[in-house]
C-alpha cells in the first residue's frame, strides 16, 4: 500500500481529477474522518471498547491529522464511533488539505462566486497515484483472492469508499454486485465502517427532508 496515511489515500481516491474538484465536500469530510479513525485502529493505537474507541497507549504516528485525533480520543473517551466520525469532520478535511498542499501532493486553489461563496478546488499533482488507488479498490473488490489475503489497508479503503456512497469512487451497481465481498472486507476494517454508514444514512435523510421541505412535499 501507499506510504500516505489512510485519510490521505481516501481523499485522493475521492478527488475528481478530471474536473479538479471534490464531488461532495460534506461526504468527503466524514470519509476522511472515518479513514483517520480506521488508520489508528490498523496501527494498533486504538481498539473498540463496547462501541467506543479506546486509546491503547502513548505514542504518535508522525501524521498531524492522526496525532491530533489521537489526542482528542484520549481526552474524551466516552463518545461512540459515530459521534467521532461526525465530530470536527470539516476541520479535519481542511487540515488534511493544507498538509497535502504543503507537501506538494495537491495544489489547493480557492475561488469565489460573486465574492461571497468560496470554493476549494484540489488539483492532484500525482494523478498516477490517484489512479493507482482506484485500482487498489477495484482489485480488492473484484479479485478472487480470499479476503483474508487482502492487504488490511486496501480492505479498509474499499470498505470506507463503499460506505460513503460516492458514485465517482464506487458506483451503486458495483456495491450491489459485490455486496457479499464488501461485507467480508468490512469485517477486516473494524468498527468505524458501520459508524460511517450510519452517518451517511443520516446525511441522506437530512438532504431528502430539505428537498421535500423546499418543494412543499
Amino acid at each position: 500500500m501507499s506510504t500516505l496515511s489512510l485519510p490521505a489515500q481516501a481523499y485522493l481516491l475521492a478527488c475528481d481529477t478530471g474536473r479538479d474538484r471534490l464531488p461532495d465536500r460534506q461526504r468527503v469530510a466524514v470519509l476522511v474522518r472515518a479513514a483517520a479513525l480506521t488508520d489508528l485502529v490498523l496501527r494498533g493505537l486504538v481498539v473498540d471498547g463496547d462501541g467506543r474507541p479506546v486509546v491503547t497507549g502513548a505514542g504518535g504516528t508522525g501524521h498531524l491529522v492522526l496525532d491530533d485525533l489521537l489526542d482528542d480520543l484520549a481526552a474524551d473517551p466516552h463518545r461512540k464511533w459515530r459521534a467521532w466520525v461526525r465530530r470536527d469532520a470539516r476541520a479535519t478535511l481542511q487540515s488534511l488539505e493544507a498538509q497535502l498542499d504543503a507537501a506538494g501532493t495537491i495544489t489547493l486553489r480557492t475561488s469565489s462566486l460573486l465574492g461571497l461563496f468560496h470554493r476549494r478546488r484540489p488539483v492532484v499533482r500525482d494523478r498516477a497515484e490517484a489512479a493507482r488507488l482506484h485500482e487498489v479498490v477495484a482489485d480488492a473488490l473484484r479479485s478472487e483472492e480470499p479476503v483474508s489475503r487482502v492487504d488490511p489497508g486496501a480492505a479498509a479503503l474499499t470498505s470506507l469508499a463503499a460506505a460513503v456512497e460516492l458514485g465517482t469512487v464506487l458506483p451503486r451497481r458495483d456495491r450491489r454486485q459485490h455486496k457479499a465481498r464488501l461485507a467480508e472486507l468490512e469485517d477486516r476494517a473494524g468498527a468505524v465502517v458501520p459508524a460511517l454508514r450510519k452517518v451517511i444514512r443520516e446525511l441522506n435523510a437530512a438532504r431528502q427532508a430539505a428537498i421535500s421541505g423546499g418543494s412543499g412535499g
